[in-house]
């Protein structure tokens, strides 16, 4: 899969099939999108490609008002974003950066400029609920009419439902933010999981004899917080369980800046003891034991993390 920032690249294929969105998840909806825009490109003879913004144009409206609390929660990374395009089958993935001109681009300029002239769109395929341009003036009618006229075919997908609930960004946050990892997992079609590149940090995990591997969230706002039950995937053949953090970690440090702190439940002795740092891993979050606390010293803190060992360890030995 090739990754364009911008449409002003030579390698861009001169033509192509595209879904355009944030695609925050990648849920079971987007699945379904990307599914017919495959069928679609297959039909054609076209590459498939998706068309998707970063940062997420709510966060720069709410920057942009001075409410920084306005914008959304992120569920995943722009690097497991990708990832899992990838997987549905995406050829090519256009990031557009969201600032100040593309949002008050009018929605012509957005067709001409974007769609036509930098992506060569020969199909389009939108959500029911698909604005565009400044002020959201651009409707599904609108690109329709603009694709007949410009010689592109134009297509809308209803919203896409899993046990009568509509599956959504906004739902999987919902799930996520209190805690229903199963809800989230159906939502999503996989377990919810961040991954990322094992970093050096403070060693405090170490030296209370937990040690942890830590991953960056480039986000300050997660979807999930608070400890949980997980499995980890990229530190050999076999997963391993665990007990993580995600958070700031307000004992030792509430500078704002997310961590997830993954603490294995076995650590394989091949890896010796800096084996993690450096590999990519991903982690799984299966089941949430309790929120992110403040503790009075490192000693409570220290015995609230050997109950959350304990805790995990007796949900991997219960049955599910």
């Amino acid at each position: 899969m090739h990754v364009f920032r911008g449409f002003h690249h030579r390698g861009i294929a001169p033509a192509c099939a595209l879904t355009i969105g944030n695609f925050d998840g990648v849920h079971r909806g987007h699945q379904a999108m990307l599914a017919l825009v495959h069928s679609e490109a297959q039909h054609r003879g076209l590459p498939v490609a998706v068309l998707t913004f970063e940062p997420h144009p709510r966060d720069y409206f709410a920057r942009k008002a001075g409410r920084p609390e306005l914008a959304p929660s992120r569920l995943v990374t722009l690097r497991d974003k990708l990832s899992e395009l990838e997987r549905c089958g995406v050829d090519q993935v256009v990031v557009l950066r969201f600032d100040e001109r593309l949002a008050s681009q009018p929605p012509q300029a957005f067709i001409d400029d974007v769609l036509v002239a930098g992506l060569g769109a020969r199909y389009v395929l939108v959500g029911d609920d698909f604005c565009f341009g400044a002020k959201r003036a651009g409707d599904y009618a609108m690109l329709d009419s603009a694709g007949q006229r410009l010689g592109f075919d134009v297509a809308r997908m209803n919203s896409y439902q899993v046990h009568n609930t509509r599956v959504s960004s906004s739902a999987v946050r919902e799930a996520l933010a209190r805690g229903d990892l199963w809800s989230a997992s159906s939502l999503l079609g996989r377990p919810y999981s961040i991954s990322g590149h094992v970093i050096h940090g403070r060693k405090l995990g170490r030296d209370l004899g937990y040690p942890t591997l830590n991953l960056r969230f480039g986000h300050p706002r997660p979807a999930a917080t608070g400890v949980f039950v997980v499995r980890v995937h990229g530190l050999g053949q076999e997963s391993l369980r665990g007990v993580a953090s995600l958070g700031v970690r307000p004992t030792v440090e509430d500078a704002g800046r997310v961590l997830l702190e993954v603490h294995c439940l076995e650590w394989p002795a091949a890896l010796g003891r800096e084996g993690g740092y450096g590999r990519c891993v991903r982690v799984e979050l299966l089941h949430k034991l309790r929120d992110e606390q403040r503790y009075a010293s490192i000693d409570a803190l220290k015995q609230a993390i050997a109950r959350d060992e304990t805790d995990a360890r007796e949900w991997f030995a219960a049955p599910h």
